[in-house]
């Protein structure tokens, strides 16, 4: 992997933050940060994710196994996604130093939506939907943690690989069905930095979070771009009373090409196999060159993580705004409303509830390709949500959030705004 000077430049600065700050600046964490509860969970979720489809998802996990840190879960999707997948979490190759997890999956068929331009000027309904098959996805990380969980530094690669199969109108209705798919392969690799100045690293109440990180994905083949990702993520919790907090966050990624990929229409249009030429219904044809459009603005800027879906700006559908540059605040009261020990097994789960809380947030967000153009256009979101954390480590989010293209719910396990 390439590492670039500005990730080398942080990972320094942030070890040199850590060796002068005094631990009696540091705030106290609330419990044992390794010793989790163990649990089990055996049951089926419905899920509906905006722009990816809806059905259930049969879920089975053991957390905690033994008496250890690790968890292990396996899953398989029925509905608008196909498929089944599992892994295996907190691997302590050295206990509660060197950490290692890994999970795989293969999704027989996803439908995903493509906006007709990147950026932040497009319409709610402005848009295809690409379908995707024979999808596989692996991935492990590598994680070495010091001070009670205060300071990491992690590695992680994964691999993807998809066949494009047809791009449809919104009704469903076919535009074009690719002939002889060609299967492509995708590697990322990326290392990455967390400073953890707060009172508990599964949910915190007080203190500051800083993750930086880089990534990079060798080229796909020569008419691919070649550039790396660098992401910043920064947290501020602060308390409101004994047990409640307000918490603020700040993201910003970038990518910065060093080779551009192919940008030839013709070219593109006979490597992605579309022959968006010989489409007679004109509109079908303009989705065809705009998505030969995205093509030509990835190759040319990069791409960065998408905005809109179950982290950032919660209104908007799962990567509702795409481009190579992004920008995003957040705030979010959470408001715990009771923080006693709750044991329970239903047959089907078993775990200890720790807290119930309840959380209302606002976040606002740009995503552009060109950089002078960041900030221009801003979206925002706001609504509330609730939480159950429990004591195995998993925290269970409902949020209900709105902004200018509508209602979204969102049901998913984790806090917001994490970078993984």
């Amino acid at each position: 992997m390439r590492v670039p000077a500005k990730s080398l430049l942080s990972f320094l600065i942030i070890t040199f933050m850590l060796s002068t700050y005094s631990e009696a600046y540091l705030p106290e964490r609330r419990r044992d940060q390794f010793k989790g509860t163990p649990g089990y969970y055996i049951a089926p979720i419905p899920y509906r994710l905006t722009g990816i489809g809806e059905g259930l998802i049969l879920l089975g996990a053991a957390l905690n196994i033994m008496d250890t840190n690790t968890d292990a879960y396996g899953f398989a999707f029925t509905g608008d996604l196909e498929g089944f997948g599992g892994g295996v979490l907190d691997i302590h190759l050295i206990p509660e130093t060197l950490i290692l997890d890994a999970t795989t999956e293969r999704i027989n068929r996803a439908t995903l939506t493509s906006y007709t331009k990147r950026g932040m000027d497009t319409d709610k309904n402005d848009y295809t939907l690409i379908e995707l098959g024979d999808i596989e996805f692996n991935l492990a990380r590598l994680t070495a943690t010091f001070l009670d969980r205060r300071f990491e530094i992690y590695g992680m690669g994964y691999e993807v690989s998809s066949a494009l199969k047809n791009i449809r109108e919104p009704d469903g209705a076919i535009i074009v069905d690719v002939q002889d798919p060609k299967r492509e392969t995708g590697q990322n690799t990326s290392i990455g930095t967390r400073l953890d100045l707060t009172d508990d690293y599964q949910d915190p109440r007080k203190g500051l979070r800083l993750d930086i990180s880089s990534a990079w994905s060798p080229p796909k083949s020569s008419s691919s771009p070649d550039y790396y990702i660098m992401d910043y993520n920064a947290t501020a919790f602060i308390p409101l009373g004994k047990r409640s907090t307000w918490a603020f966050n700040y993201f910003r990624s970038d990518a910065y090409v060093m080779r551009t990929g192919e940008t030839d229409r013709t070219k593109i249009d006979e490597e992605l196999g579309l022959d968006c030429g010989t489409i007679v219904d004109p509109v079908d044809q303009k989705r065809c060159n705009q998505f030969i459009d995205n093509t030509i603005a990835a190759n040319t800027y990069g791409t960065v993580g998408s905005l809109g879906g179950t982290s950032r700006l919660r209104s908007y559908s799962h990567d509702r705004y795409s481009g190579a540059h992004s920008l995003f605040y957040g705030t979010e009261f959470r408001w715990n409303i009771t923080e006693e020990s709750a044991p329970f097994n239903i047959i089907i789960m078993k775990d200890v509830r720790t807290a119930l809380q309840l959380a209302c947030f606002y976040e606002t967000g740009s995503i552009v390709d060109k950089l002078e153009e960041l900030g221009g256009i801003m979206r925002s979101s706001y609504g509330a949500g609730f939480r159950i954390v429990t004591a195995s480590g998993l925290v269970f989010r409902a949020d209900v959030a709105n902004g200018n293209e509508g209602v979204e719910t969102t049901m998913i396990i984790g806090y917001p705004w994490e970078i993984f």
